[in-house]
């Protein structure tokens, strides 16, 4: 992938400007769009890496387009809203967002989480470089470095880049529990604070995936006040 291409959705017309200007000047390219159902057309049409999404937006509001994207596409996507509460950002990640920046953002931050998660998405394609047939096997998990994908007793589970990311982090590491703090700085590649909820909310997603009943799992467990694992088997 030579040139990244962001998709930046926002019925501000100023401020969707103002972040392609911050992204061209990143050498990224940008593709504009101002409500969901243009998100949901220039993600068909284009060649898209990573989308930066408002909620509140006519026709079609952010998390119903980041939902329809969902369904057929696992890259990036990074919620940009006003509403700062936690329980949104966890409505946020619960329906399938990356990542959550609330307005206003420091340009800093946004550019810095648009380049973290852009790279974490570019290397599931590079991490074949050094054994094209490297794979993760515990039990009947296993994460498959050349075809980037995962599956669970012979069936294709579909994740999202940054759930690969977590999971494949863990797997590397079974038997070992990692606080949410430390997931964080591994996958996000950046300073943890007060991020929890949203390590929270990827790993329920996982396990969703992941398990046959999530309520008892048998590969990615909670230690309780400590962290997360997956098991050594």
């Amino acid at each position: 992938m030579s040139v990244s291409r962001v998709l930046v959705v926002d019925d501000d017309r100023e401020i969707v400007n103002a972040i392609a200007k911050l992204l061209e000047l990143q050498g990224i390219e940008c593709v504009k769009a101002y409500n969901g159902e243009e998100a949901l057309d220039a993600v068909v049409s284009k060649e898209i890496h990573l989308i930066v999404m408002d909620i509140m937006m006519p026709k079609m509001n952010g998390l119903s387009a980041t939902m329809k994207i969902r369904e057929t596409k696992n890259i990036p996507i990074i919620i940009l809203s006003a509403k700062s509460e936690d329980s949104d950002k966890v409505i946020g990640l619960s329906m399938g967002a990356d990542d959550y920046v609330t307005k206003p953002f420091s340009p800093d931050v946004l550019v810095a989480r648009i380049k973290s998660h852009l790279r974490r998405y570019t290397n599931l394609g590079d991490i074949t470089k050094k054994n094209i047939e490297e794979k993760l096997e515990i039990g009947g998990l296993v994460l498959d470095y050349a075809e980037k994908k995962v599956s669970v007793d012979g069936v294709p589970v579909k994740l999202t880049a940054t759930e690969y990311k977590i999971l494949e982090f863990l797997m590397k590491n079974a038997g070992n529990v990692f606080s949410a703090e430390r997931i964080y700085q591994n996958v996000w590649n950046e300073d943890a604070y007060a991020v929890e909820n949203t390590v929270m909310v990827h790993i329920r997603h996982i396990r969703e995936k992941i398990e046959i009943d999530p309520k008892n799992p048998k590969y990615l467990k909670v230690v309780w006040g400590i962290g997360y694992k997956i098991e050594k088997m």
